[in-house]
């Protein structure tokens, strides 16, 4: 019997190289308030394939993307993955420092994962799409 900490294999993710560095740098400040989620994060961060931020396919999670994943208790949401300080998850904004915020970054559409969640119970989610990040000056122009 695997023991409860058994290493699944993780599918491969991508990461643009302004993501990973701010990802590395926040993971870096939190290690000693937060070392779980810390560790998390630069668990990641370590396996990504790193690419420049131009050559990122349009379908991958990235800091700003907005996806839907499904999860295997049937859950369907939609969600922005964004940065701690711009969390709010009544508008569907979710910080790359919980678990499942963690367990996106990277993935592309169609991709698995399983993550554990606050509660300590493994789930399976999919990405079942993903849009590209609005520029930031773009959602602060006048319409």
């Amino acid at each position: 019997m695997a023991p409860a900490t058994q290493k699944k294999r993780k599918p491969a993710i991508t990461l643009t190289r302004s993501d990973h560095e701010r990802l590395s740098g926040l993971a870096d400040s939190i290690s000693t308030r937060n070392p779980a989620v810390a560790e998390q994060l630069a668990s990641e961060l370590d396996r990504a394939r790193i690419v420049d931020d131009r050559r990122i396919s349009a379908d991958v999670v990235r800091m700003g993307s907005r996806l839907r994943f499904t999860t295997d208790a049937g859950e369907d949401r939609t969600v922005t993955l964004v940065f701690p300080g711009e969390a709010n998850i009544a508008e569907g904004k979710i910080s790359v420092l919980t678990p499942i915020g963690a367990a996106l970054i990277g993935l592309s559409a169609g991709q698995s994962i399983d993550w554990t969640a606050l509660d300590g119970h493994t789930h399976r989610l999919t990405v079942e799409s993903v849009e590209l990040p609005v520029p930031a000056e773009a959602d602060a122009r006048p319409a």
